[in-house]
């Protein structure tokens, strides 16, 4: 059952799930998540510090650190298994730290040159989050949101809820996530995460792009700060 607060919705989704998760989002994305994350990547060049918000297992933490190998990273998550499942896979990088908070209570008493965050944008207040990580990104620093959205083209909505039809079948045969099929889709459907990310961003006077990935099924936004 839908939440009303989306954010209500992360320990249902998420509490019994670390072991399962690689498999599954690159499965259900149809190995979409990799050239998503890849397009994150892109965006990382010279960061001598990264933040990874959400980072859950640490999928696109690995990837960071790959591309930036003498860099600070450190990811936070709020689900403690994930972060177990994360320390686990990047226990050989020094460089990569770990810690255990709410995104929209960050307060990690340092700044970083980029702040990432797949997945995050769509449970979060937009003003709360972006202002949580301007407290912690250096000036000329950026911001770097990905998340799902629900296409524009008609054609593609429909092939993408006869999907989304399919992996709620697909749920009673992989209980621990059939909430997560149930739910996801409408939370994508109604949410308005680009529009009010952008618009908050603005307000900060943050200098902002966009791509729209996938035929409209996912978005990034990057967000400068200007001062």
């Amino acid at each position: 059952m839908i939440k009303e607060n989306p954010k209500a919705l992360v320990p249902i989704f998420f509490n019994n799930t670390s072991n399962s998760y690689d498999r599954i989002v690159n499965c259900t994305t149809l190995g979409k998540d990799s050239f998503w994350k890849h397009k994150i990547l892109e965006q990382l060049s010279t960061e001598r510090t990264v933040l990874d918000l959400a980072c859950g297992t640490g999928i696109l933490t690995k990837q960071i650190v790959e591309k930036l190998p003498h860099s600070e990273i450190m990811g936070v998550d709020i689900t403690k298994n994930y972060l177990e499942k994360a320390k686990e896979k990047l226990i050989s990088y020094p460089n990569v730290s770990f810690v255990n908070q709410d995104a929209e209570k960050l307060n990690l008493g340092k700044k970083f040159d980029c702040i990432t965050a797949s997945y995050l944008p769509k449970y979060c207040i937009a003003d709360v989050l972006v202002k949580n990580c301007l407290e912690h990104l250096n000036v000329g620093g950026k911001i770097i949101l990905h998340d799902f959205t629900y296409p524009t083209n008609k054609l593609i909505r429909k092939m993408w809820n006869f999907y989304f039809k399919l992996l709620y079948l697909a749920g009673f045969f992989i209980p621990n996530w059939k909430n997560v099929f149930v739910d996801l889709p409408h939370l994508i459907r109604t949410t308005n995460w680009v529009k009010e990310y952008e618009d908050v961003m603005k307000d900060y006077g943050m200098k902002i792009s966009k791509q729209v990935l996938t035929c409209g099924s996912s978005t990034i936004i990057v967000g400068i700060k200007t001062v």
